[in-house]
Parts: C-alpha cells; sequence; structure tokens
C-alpha cells in the first residue's frame, strides 16, 4: 500500500501550503522554536499581558535564591527587551522579605504598583514560584518532577500590586532557562543574533497571549554539539578576538547552545586545546550556565588531550603505565567535581587512534572498572550515580562487538561512519539498559577517504532520516554532533537539536516547512520560501559530492550534458541569491551573506573552477586553442574564491576575520593541504593558421587524432527525440569557415558559420525519412581550409512501438533511467508500506519502508516499475542507494530485484565490505548495486524492488541494455508515459 495514495497529489500540496501558510502566520506574528506555537504578539491583545507599551517595559523578577542559571539567563531576557523596544527593563532579584510580603497580600514599600510583570523561577528553588502554587493560583503538576520542561502562563492578579502576570516556571533550572530563552525568541531576538548577526526586530508593543503554555520533557535528554578540528579557522579567530578559547568566548557558545535548547558540550581540544587547563574559569562558568560538560570520544575522565602531553609521564599505555593514567585521570575528574556532566570511560590510542593490536577485551574492561573505581573513590558515591558515556568509535565498536561490556548505567554512545551513516543501533535485548544509547554524528570530520571541513555539506533530509533511526530504535540518551568550526554550520546545528528535542514533531514531509519557518524567523515571512530551498538546494547539490572531494574529471564533460546542467543548477542557486541579497534591508545582508550568500557563491565557485580545469585539461589533450580560455577562467574563479573569503572577513568590521580561512583546495591525500593550492593547469601553443577538428558528444577524442577512427554520436531514437552535438573547433588562431552536408535524415543546425574558437552544432532526426528499425546516417563537416571530418549518427526507429494505453518507462538510447519516487506502484506487506522522501539523495528523492522498526521479512512488499524494453538478452540493472550501514547487527542490509514472474535476486549491500567500497560509497553520496536478468522477448516488463530489511533507501534505478555512457549521476531520467 502507498501511504501517499490516500489523498491526490493536488491535494498533499494544498494541505502542505496551508501549513506553510500557518506557520508563516505565526511568524509574521511571533518567532516560537522553530514550529511550535507563538504565544507573543506584537498588538494588543485582550486579556493578554502587556509587555511592552505607552514606553513602558515590564519588570522581571527573579528569586535571589534561584539557580545562577536562571538569574544569567533573566539578564539575558533584560537585554533581549532593551533590543527589541530600546527600553531596558528592571531586573529584580526579589529577597525572602519581599516575597513573604507579596504573599501576604501586602505592597513592599520599596514596590510600586505595576500592570504587568514577568515572574521566573524554577519550581522548588523560587519561593515566587512556590507562592504561587501554594496559592493555587499555578498549577505545575504538568511539569513537576520532569527533565527540562517548563510553561509559560498569563495569570490574573498574581501578587500584591500586580495585576497580570507572565509566569515562565522550569521543572529544573534548565527548564526556566528555555522558558525565558523562548520568550526572547519570541519577542523577535533570534538564537543566532550573535553568532550570525541576525538583525533583532524592533516593537514598541508586545503582549503575552492569555492562557498557558507547556513544554515538556524533550526526546533526547543530553543534546549537544562538539567543537573539532577547529584549526585553521575557528582557533586564528579565537586568538584575534578573545585571546584564545577561554570563558569570554565560551559564553556565547554557551547561550547558544540553550537559545537552541541544547544542553551539552565536547569543547575544542585539536588545536591544541584544553578546555578545563586552558582557563580554570571555563568549567566554572558553563556549570553557571547549566551547560552538561564532556570530553570527547578519546579523552576519558575529564581530561583533554593535549593534557597528557602537558602533564603526562611515559607512554598512553594502561598494561605498562596504569599508576600514572589512573592519577592522570583521577586529578581530571577532581577539578570538576562539583560540576554537572558526562564523564567519558575507556580508552583509545594516544591521538586519537586506535589501540595497539595486543590491545584485548580483558584489559579494556579493566580499565573501565578501574575508572569507576576512581569515580566512586571521588565522589563518595555510587559509580552509578556520576553520568558516564562509552563511545563506541570506529576500532571500539569491534571490542563490543567481540564482546566487550561494561556496566547497565553506562550510555553506549553509537557513531557514524563519519559521514553521516549509522553504524549500529541498539538491539531489542539492548533498549533495557538503564545508561541508555546514543549517537555520535558528523557535520565534519578529519580523516578519509579526504576531510571534510570548510562548507556545510549535510542535507537536513540526511541527518532526519538517520537520526529518525536513532529515535526509533530507542539511542535517545545522547545526540552529539560534530559541528567543526561551528561558523559554517547554523542550520543544521539547529535542525538536530530541534529534532533531539521532539522527533515526533519532524516528518520526510515536513521538512521544507522546518526550513521555511526557520528562514522566516531569520529574515521575515516575505523571502522565506525562496531563502529555504536556497539553503536546501547548496547542501543537496554539496552533498552529492563534497567541495573537498571534487576533481577536474568528477562530471563528465561530454556524456549527458553533464557538467553543464551542474553548472546550471548552481548558477541558478546565484542568481536568485543575490537578487534576495539586493532585496533585503541593508541591516540583513551581513546575515544572509553568512548563512546563504557565502556558501551558495564560495560553494558554485568551487564547482565551476574544477569544470573549467576538466576542461582545460580535455581540450589541451583535444588540442584545442580554447583550452587556455579554460585556464584563464579557471584562474580567475580561484581568485574569486579568496575575494569571497576576504569579503566574510571583512563582515561587521572584521568580526569574522579568519572564519572560512579553512583550506578546500590542492588536497593530494586525505589529509588538509598546508596551503589552498589551485588545480594544475594546461597551457598550449596554437598554430598560426586555421586548422579544423572537432569533438562528439559522448567521446573525449578528438578528429582527426592518430587511431581515432570515424567519429560517431550517441545514438538518435524516435522515443527520446532530442538531439545530438558536434563541437567544431579550431587548433590554430586563424578563423576559418565551415559548411555541413548531411543526409535527409538528419538535420544540422548551423550548417554553416565560421570557427574563431569553437562552435557547437546540434544534430536531430528527420523521422519521417527514417526507415523503421536501426540505421546510421552520415554528415560531413568541410572548412574552407580543405579539411573535411565526417560523423556517423546512428539512428533507432523501433517498428513495434507501445501502444497508445501504455503508462511507464520506454526504453531510449539503449536504457531506461528512473527516479525512484516515480513508481507505478508501492505494494506493502502487512503492517509495512512504502514513503517517499522528498528530495533525499543526489537527485529526486528516495524510498524506504515504514515503519523503519519492522523487522526483516520474506519478499513481499515491493515497488514496481512499468517498463516497455526494446532490447532482449541480458540487461544489467543498476540500484543506486543511500550508503547507510547495518544498524542491526546480523546478515546486512539486503534488497531484492526481479523482473515480472522471475524469483527476487536478493543483492546485499555490504555495507561495510571493503574499505575500497566504502570509500566510493561515502565520496559518491550514493551505493551502487547490480543485477542482471535475462530479456525474452520485447515489450511491456514490470522492474520489482523488493523489501527485505528496514533502512534501505532507494534513490535510482537504471536498466542497462548496453547504452549507458560513464557519468557520474548517471543519464537523466527517461521520458515517462503516464
Amino acid at each position: 500500500m502507498n501511504l501517499h495514495a490516500d489523498l491526490p497529489a493536488t491535494a498533499h500540496a494544498r494541505v502542505r501550503q496551508i501549513f506553510v501558510l500557518c506557520l508563516l502566520s505565526a511568524t509574521s506574528t511571533a518567532h516560537a522554536m522553530v514550529g511550535e506555537q507563538s504565544f507573543v504578539a506584537f498588538a494588543r491583545v485582550a486579556r493578554g499581558a502587556e509587555l511592552a507599551a505607552h514606553g513602558e517595559v515590564a519588570p522581571i523578577w527573579v528569586d535571589v535564591q534561584d539557580y545562577e542559571a536562571v538569574k544569567r539567563a533573566a539578564s539575558d531576557l533584560q537585554k533581549d527587551l532593551e533590543r527589541v523596544t530600546a527600553i531596558k527593563p528592571a531586573l529584580q532579584m526579589r529577597a525572602d522579605s519581599d516575597i513573604a510580603a507579596l504573599a501576604s497580600n501586602r505592597t513592599p514599600a520599596r514596590l510600586a504598583s505595576t500592570q504587568t510583570v514577568i515572574i521566573a523561577g524554577t519550581v522548588g528553588h523560587s519561593r515566587l514560584i512556590d507562592e504561587l502554587v501554594a496559592q493555587k493560583k499555578l498549577d505545575v503538576h504538568a511539569i513537576a518532577g520532569k527533565w527540562e520542561s517548563f510553561l509559560v502562563e498569563v495569570i490574573e492578579r498574581p501578587l500584591a500590586g500586580v495585576e497580570r502576570a507572565v509566569v515562565i516556571a522550569g521543572s529544573d533550572r534548565r527548564g526556566t532557562v528555555y522558558g525565558l530563552y523562548d520568550l526572547s525568541e519570541q519577542i523577535g531576538v533570534s538564537p543566532w543574533y550573535w553568532w550570525a548577526d541576525v538583525p533583532v526586530q524592533k516593537h514598541d508593543t508586545l503582549y503575552v497571549k492569555p492562557g498557558r503554555t507547556i513544554r515538556g520533557e524533550p526526546a533526547v535528554k543530553y543534546r549537544g554539539i562538539f567543537i573539532n578540528d577547529e584549526a585553521p579557522a575557528m582557533s586564528g579567530w579565537a586568538q584575534e578576538k578573545f585571546g584564545g578559547f577561554n570563558h569570554e568566548l565560551y559564553g556565547h557558545v554557551f547561550e547558544l547552545i540553550l537559545r537552541l535548547r541544547g544542553n551539552y558540550l565536547w569543547p575544542a581540544m585539536w588545536d591544541p586545546h584544553a578546555f578545563i587547563d586552558d582557563d580554570p574559569q571555563n568549567a566554572a562558568l558553563a556549570d553557571e550556565y547549566g551547560i552538561v560538560i564532556g570530553t570527547s570520544h578519546h579523552e576519558p575522565m575529564m581530561r583533554a588531550h593535549d593534557e597528557w602531553r602537558r602533564y603526562g609521564s611515559g607512554p598512553w599505555d594502561y598494561s605498562v603505565n596504569g599508576a600514572r593514567l589512573r592519577e592522570f585521570w583521577r586529578s581530571g575528574v577532581a577539578r570538576v567535581l562539583g560540576n554537572e556532566k558526562i564523564v567519558t570511560i575507556g580508552m583509545r590510542g594516544n591521538g586519537d587512534e586506535a589501540m595497539s593490536a595486543e590491545t584485548n577485551v580483558a584489559l579494556l574492561e579493566r580499565i573501565v572498572a578501574d575508572q569507576r573505581n576512581i569515580l566512586e573513590t571521588l565522589t563518595k558515591r555510587p559509580a552509578a550515580e556520576t553520568p558516564q558515556v562509552w563511545a563506541l568509535y570506529k576500532e571500539v565498536q569491534d571490542y563490543y562487538e567481540q564482546g566487550m561490556r561494561v556496566p547497565d548505567d553506562v550510555t553506549l554512545l553509537w557513531s557514524d561512519d563519519n559521514w553521516g551513516n549509522i553504524r549500529r543501533l541498539p538491539l531489542p535485548s539492548e533498549r533495557g539498559r538503564s545508561g541508555g544509547a546514543g549517537v555520535y554524528y558528523h557535520f565534519d570530520y578529519v580523516g578519509g577517504p579526504r576531510n571534510y571541513k570548510w562548507i556545510n555539506t549535510v542535507p537536513i533530509t540526511k541527518v532526519w532520516e538517520q537520526m529518525n533511526l536513532a529515535w526509533q530504535y530507542g539511542a535517545t540518551r545522547i545526540w552529539i554532533v560534530n559541528v567543526g568550526d561551528l561558523k559554517p554550520m547554523e542550520f543544521p546545528i539547529e535542525f538536530f537539536l530541534t529534532l533531539a528535542w521532539d522527533p515526533s514533531r519532524w516528518s520526510q514531509d515536513t521538512l521544507d516547512d522546518y526550513s521555511t519557518a526557520w528562514a522566516a524567523r531569520e529574515f521575515g515571512p516575505r523571502y522565506a520560501a525562496e531563502i529555504a530551498s536556497l539553503i536546501n538546494g547548496y547542501t543537496k547539490l554539496n552533498g552529492r559530492r563534497k567541495p573537498e572531494m571534487l576533481a577536474p574529471d568528477t562530471y563528465s564533460l561530454v556524456s549527458y550534458q553533464e557538467a553543464d546542467r551542474v553548472l546550471a543548477e548552481w548558477a541558478e542557486l546565484v542568481a536568485r541569491a543575490e537578487h534576495i541579497y539586493e532585496e533585503l534591508p541593508e541591516e540583513q545582508r551581513a546575515a544572509f551573506f553568512q548563512l546563504v550568500l557565502y556558501p551558495v557563491k564560495a560553494s558554485a565557485g568551487i564547482h565551476e573552477l574544477y569544470i573549467a580545469t576538466g576542461r582545460n585539461h580535455l581540450y589541451a589533450r583535444q588540442g584545442r586553442a580554447g583550452a587556455n580560455v579554460s585556464a584563464e577562467r579557471a584562474r580567475a574563479l580561484f581568485a574569486r574564491d579568496a575575494a569571497l573569503v576576504r569579503a566574510y572577513h571583512e563582515l561587521n568590521g572584521g568580526k569574522w576575520n579568519h572564519m572560512m580561512s579553512q583550506a578546500k583546495l590542492g588536497y593530494t591525500t586525505w589529509q588538509q593541504p598546508d596551503i589552498e593550492v589551485a588545480p594544475a593547469l594546461s597551457e598550449v601553443h596554437p598554430r598560426e593558421d586555421a586548422s579544423m577538428a572537432i569533438a562528439v558528444e559522448g567521446s573525449e577524442v578528438a578528429h582527426p587524432s592518430q587511431d581515432a577512427g570515424t567519429a560517431t554520436l550517441p545514438p538518435l531514437d524516435v522515443i527520446a527525440q532530442g538531439s545530438r552535438t558536434v563541437e567544431v573547433f579550431n587548433r590554430g588562431t586563424t578563423p576559418f569557415t565551415y559548411t555541413v552536408s548531411a543526409d535527409p535524415q538528419i538535420v544540422v543546425a548551423p550548417s554553416s558559420g565560421k570557427v574563431s574558437d569553437s562552435a557547437v552544432l546540434r544534430v536531430t532526426a528527420n523521422w519521417n525519412a527514417v526507415p523503421p528499425g536501426d540505421s546510421v546516417a552520415t554528415l560531413t563537416i568541410h572548412a574552407d581550409t580543405g579539411e573535411a571530418q565526417t560523423v556517423r549518427v546512428p539512428l533507432s526507429k523501433p517498428s513495434a512501438l507501445p501502444p497508445r494505453g501504455f503508462k511507464g518507462f520506454v526504453e531510449s538510447d539503449r536504457h531506461i533511467a528512473i527516479e525512484a519516487p516515480h513508481f507505478s506502484r508501492a505494494i506493502g506487506g502487512g503492517a509495512i508500506a512504502w514513503r517517499t522522501l522528498p528530495d533525499f539523495g543526489r537527485t529526486l528523492g528516495g524510498v524506504t519502508s515504514f515503519p523503519v522498526t519492522a523487522p526483516e521479512s520474506k519478499p513481499r512488499a515491493r515497488l514496481e516499475y512499468d517498463t516497455w524494453l526494446f532490447s532482449t538478452g541480458e540487461l544489467r540493472v543498476e540500484l543506486q542507494l543511500a550508503p547507510s550501514l547495518d544498524f542491526q547487527s546480523g546478515a546486512g542490509l539486503r534488497v531484492g530485484v526481479s523482473f515480472d514472474d522471475e524469483p527476487p535476486q536478493i543483492l546485499r549491500l555490504a555495507t561495510m565490505g571493503t574499505r575500497q567500497d566504502w570509500d566510493r560509497a561515502v565520496a559518491d553520496g550514493v551505493r551502487r548495486l547490480v543485477s542482471t536478468h535475462k530479456i525474452e522477448s520485447p515489450g511491456r516488463h514490470v522492474l520489482k524492488v523488493w523489501r527485505v530489511t528496514p533502512g534501505v533507501v532507494l534513490e535510482r534505478v537504471i536498466i542497462d541494455a548496453g547504452g549507458v555512457r560513464p557519468s557520474y549521476l548517471g543519464p537523466p531520467e527517461t521520458a515517462r508515459r503516464n
């Protein structure tokens, strides 16, 4: 059963349109956390609480005995109200005597009566809140005792001398903090007001709507980011602006995390940096803010990696240096005994390397036992009362699979493969552990097959698909993501943390709505949908292949106009982004440059640079004088990239100097180059006289050239119609003229002309003159120099065409290419159904089976694609699938393929087969599976793709009857008859 068959496409589009309009309508009023209903209005609301009006702003009351985190967030709300209204409200820390007076219905002498106040506090830690509860004016049962929950309610005459109160009550300190920052966001202060210079919206009037808003517990308990691989960009910036990664810088990081409703941080550690040792105020300030501090997957016991170099003695080897390591770890934990933290346990090799080959499970289990003993000795409590995490990263997962175990109270932190594909999630037998499980994910990585550190390359469609698996399979204790330098990853960071708060809120069908609501909050509703499509567009195109992985020959220059199509996609994004930039008010342009324009233009420039370089190499091999023109274009693009970086550095008086200085050009191995180097270019010395040559579509060979033979175009066929191209070019500096003679079956345009550099001829068929079956026509190009070149043009006009009523894909050019969402039928089985993942992957989208927790099954549920084949004999079917991994141990991810009534061939994705297979899958952003099938007769055939295991996402299908030519993305989709 196709779940999308319940409504026609137009109805689905209308439902989504209404949803987006509702979001934007809410956005034009106030900004709640993306996707949530707002409770603030910018005009008077009946029975609402007046926060700002008539030149006055409501004061903020906080119990002086409440948490430091709450008082700090209240101070930020005070600043935010001033940013919005230009009036600074009073922030009053209420003492016990004031509260007692208010509770007894007396107005304290030093407090004038007021119409509205903001009362913020934590249940059980704020007498202001507790008195309201005791007087039955506030009911906190919905949040009491819960994790990080809060409510916002307008209360009439809550206390003596107060007409109305906006009460923000938190179940714990972070609950209250989130409530305060929620109000800040709704009045018009983006969480990215500092980190991306998003301008604050100005308003004279602010009201909180009557009623009660409750934000319950987050789905994921600990939600955080890992600042990593931070040199040279963020480290250079931090040193210039703050003197290093000190508490002044981290104060901005902590505030951002809390404004995004995160709570967890793995600090920067690679330049080298050591969070606690570099600045002792770092850890103290984190605890004041309410940030849970941890250390990364290879830094046990609250020690930064570089601290062993600073203070350690002897080898990083527990089997021979255990006593020194234990003391090192003991002092690491001792420094932060009173702070909220998650302690990483276990051990990897020094410098984030694998342990030695001699390392065994018994030794690692002893290390963990000794570490837990240190925790018990220092805290004087059972180890289970100190949150701990064991990161099952790289080879550490192998130890687990070989039988190593840790106590149940330790969180198992599963990892992706560093390229966004989760390696493992809890089995049913593992889901009852008291410590639970989590996921360590990556938006940035240093390692093979190549680093990707420069720009955002992770579409949220991919993040949603993988983290939805994590949620559904119970890995909800910790979600932490490696964000590199933080700055390029603003959009996916917020999506990751928003998804962690409430994964049930977002589905594969509402991701565009998320993007649109996010853009509306940052830039207003007018261009929100357009900006959202730009952000999703550039990340999708970057996700096809990371910019660091690009090469001059990545995209084909001769097949399917692939390079030109890619450049056209980027050019469209650039034109749209530049148009919006010009339309936006001046105060929004700095933020738009950072969040949209720079990543679009810089990413487009890198793609064009490599394609220009590829053309230069190709043209040089072909002996074209135009090779030098392509070389000049490549040099200009290299210079333009540097100019874009300078423009970024000059924003807001140099606020972001050093950011975006990460090298992305000049890779020769997996590791980044020491300096950015342009791709090597070729230069030719053209002949002085005119010299004609040609190159035909589908071939890199030029004619004439030694042993080239006769030039032959790819076939033209009556199904696709279309055209083929021949390039006539000059190997000299003197122009020449040409004329074309052709058989009557074909038409060439233009049929004559003058060539200085090159000219493109389009060849089409006169199908009325083409005989049935396969035939060959010829054309000859004559130059006034006396040179001539002949081109063969194969023609295909099958005599038995599909009947008029046939619906499906018809073979053309001896292949059929199909986008997976364009199935003819989606047939479920039992509880299993198929769902489309819009805009997923490299092209149109993906299709996968739901529920994702349904176990492996015999082939029953299937996707069917109606096809009409002219070719017979052996055909190849290539499935292009997301490079997902076998996240449930067993026989691996599998899928079935068949034609018509033949039994399905069961194919295994070989998710962690050879290193070369994995390298290619993550570099290409897709995994290819090939099966062969024998077709006995031409005509209608049904290709079936069968569901076997969950987690398999199909993106494209290519049926190859011998006509598919080499390219990166494969042939464009074959025309479909409907």
